[in-house]
């Protein structure tokens, strides 16, 4: 095999998070081989690098148990639909699951079996939460890609081949962030302390999460009439939460962006976050944090049953500490989530303490990601 070598990889990156890890990756293997032909599911980050979208990665944004109910056929049929055509005609080299277990596991088991090699890249969070995962990620995965150091020899207890290749955010988040180029990019004044908002990437999240957090907003900005604040709206949501921002009385102390989510947590001073992906791009942006979240009630009843840890939020997870707030479900109020931020405000030393420990997260999770992920699949490829 030779880097000429045309190859065709077929690759499924589950919402916002999975598109922007499965971009980086692919930009990587493409430099590797440069006549590789990618196909699948993904969304725009992807498309950037020539990926050829059969569905779009917002098809997989979804959430929880009750709430995938009324999307359980659509979900079926189009990873049904997926694996035919990736065991048909356009049989793949390798394909490559990014996250999305739900999703993935249960497609890359099927391919697995037909011959097809699997990667599965991000490993399940069976360190936390869901232990069952294990043993479908070993029937579905030849080999699967770890974002943190101590999943491979987790992993290996159970028979799965793993490399740890670091977070590719990582490298891309730079170490000192510019707040104030940042600031400048997004049009934003340089004084002044600046809240981000992130109730998330789902629209389901935004439902639950967009209208606390902004009544949390009204709520510190009566306290700290000098607060300002910034959404950045994920794809396709930025009109639904401009409505929900249109009922609270922020005005001018409000700006939401589309998109952007890099930019606004590096012009931030501290974030009110919904819990997952955008935590630990937070966590190396070195900011404080209040982590929250809230869904439908019988789903929080389900999941709070398998947690193994008494952490939820990723740079919580990976001090094994509750180095900053969670405030889950019903602990979620306005008013909590109001007090939690501003305390930040009020301990500057505080903020200085999580940001050095945030420093020493993003030394250990930075690796050349790309190269290892890269070199991990032509091993399966030259088999």
């Amino acid at each position: 095999m030779t880097t000429a070598d045309p190859r065709l990889l077929a690759l499924v990156a589950g919402e916002a998070s999975g598109d922007l890890l499965g971009s980086l990756l692919l930009r990587g293997l493409k430099a590797r081989w440069p006549a590789l032909r990618s196909m699948g599911i993904g969304g725009p980050r992807l498309a950037e690098q020539g990926f050829d979208a059969w569905w779009s990665s917002d098809r997989l944004a979804v959430r929880g148990y009750i709430e995938v109910l009324p999307r359980l056929r659509e979900l079926l049929r189009i990873r049904r639909e997926l694996g035919d055509r990736l065991l048909g005609a356009e049989r793949p080299d390798v394909f490559i699951g990014v996250d999305a277990p739900d999703f993935n596991l249960d497609l890359e088991v099927r391919l697995r079996t037909a011959g097809v090699p699997t990667v599965h890249f991000v490993c399940p969070s069976i360190w936390a939460w869901r232990p069952e995962k294990v043993l479908k990620l070993k029937a579905a995965a030849e080999h699967v890609l770890c974002l943190f150091p101590f999943e491979p020899a987790l992993l290996a207890e159970h028979g799965i081949a793993a490399t740890f290749v670091g977070h590719p955010l990582a490298s891309v988040i730079p170490m000192e962030p510019d707040q104030g180029a940042a600031r400048r990019r997004l049009g934003l004044t340089p004084e002044g302390p600046l809240v981000a908002i992130l109730p998330g990437s789902r629209a389901d999240e935004v439902r639950y999460l967009a209208d606390r957090f902004l009544r949390a907003a009204v709520l510190m900005r009566a306290r700290r009439p000098d607060l300002r604040f910034v959404i950045p709206a994920a794809p396709g949501l930025k009109d639904r939460i401009d409505a929900i921002a249109a009922a609270h009385p922020l005005g001018g102390a409000l700006t939401v962006v589309a998109g952007q989510s890099h930019d606004v947590l590096c012009a931030c001073d501290l974030t009110l976050i919904a819990s997952g992906t955008a935590t630990l791009e937070a966590a190396l942006f070195k900011r404080p944090m209040v982590i929250a979240y809230n869904m439908h009630w019988l789903s929080w009843q389900m999941m709070r049953r398998k947690r193994l840890q008494p952490w939820v939020g990723l740079p919580n997870i990976l001090a094994r500490d509750f180095v900053v707030p969670e405030l889950l479900q019903d602990a979620a109020t306005p008013e909590a989530l109001a007090d939690a931020t501003l305390a930040w405000l009020q301990e500057p030393a505080k903020m200085q303490a999580v940001q050095a420990r945030f420093a020493k997260l993003h030394h250990s999770l930075k690796r050349d990601t790309v190269q290892l992920a890269t070199d991990a699949i032509e091993k399966i490829l030259a088999r």
